[in-house]
């Protein structure tokens, strides 16, 4: 890997885009980890002396924010974990915040491949999936945009796809010149008062996600507009079903 690969893929960890982009994100605190902690992350029986020096330093960064709190690392959040199945990801305390990232298999990954270097902290917001998209960012201009969460059609949608598609796409022209790449899956957060925040910022291409544009390979430079999950699809008239 060169030096400009290491460049771009360092490029997509939140403490290093979040300081240019702090005003279109949420609020964040960092917890810079120490390399046994890192190793504690990935050990059967983390060193207790380990935990316990890091937990009051995580427990300061969630004090910064009032309510339950979201955790994360560099590039990968906790969401293949049970507590994010029931909750949301929702912690309040440095032990439950510790606990669900060791129990997530994403987050072990990224620290046994040493893509782990921080821990991010946020306040936790209770957010319409509806309202959450993926922006694909190609040259710095918006090239595609999905719904994010594929779990079924939200008919609220419908009538307001060029209303997002124009917001997202004045919203990438602001930011692009402090995007880290030009090329990215950009995913954001419509606020009720209509203003966009960045979530996250990942890589172009595989293994990223394309959700509703389906493939990776296709023409980008013809936009795709905001596409999301259709409505069912109905079936009228005399249906004769035989097995």
């Amino acid at each position: 890997m060169s030096g400009s690969d290491i460049d771009v893929q360092s490029g997509y960890k939140i403490q290093n885009w979040y300081p240019k982009l702090t005003e279109h994100s949420f609020p964040a605190a960092f917890v810079l980890l120490e390399e046994s902690e890192k190793q504690a992350l990935l050990a059967e029986e983390p060193d207790a002396k380990v935990v316990a020096g890091l937990l009051p330093r995580l427990q300061s960064a969630l004090k910064q924010f009032a309510g339950s709190r979201f955790i994360s690392v560099d590039t990968v959040s906790p969401t293949d974990t049970e507590r994010f199945l029931l909750k949301r990801g929702a912690v309040s305390s440095a032990e439950s915040a510790w606990r669900i990232l060791r129990e997530s298999k994403k987050v072990r990954e990224a620290a046994l491949a040493g893509n782990v270097c921080c821990i991010c902290v946020r306040p936790f917001r209770r957010m319409q999936q509806a309202r959450e998209f993926r922006l694909f960012v190609k040259d710095g201009r918006l090239a595609g945009m999905s719904q994010y969460w594929l779990i079924r059609h939200f008919r609220r949608l419908q009538g307001r796809l060029d209303y997002y598609w124009a917001q997202a796409a004045d919203f990438i022209d602001d930011v692009s010149g402090q995007l880290p790449v030009k090329d990215a899956a950009v995913d954001v957060y419509f606020t009720s008062g209509g203003k966009i925040l960045i979530v996250d910022i990942n890589p172009w291409g595989s293994p990223t996600n394309p959700l509703m544009l389906n493939t990776w390979d296709r023409d980008w430079g013809t936009s795709g507009g905001c596409t999301i999950v259709p409505p069912p699809h109905v079936v009228s008239g005399d249906v004769n079903v035989s097995f």
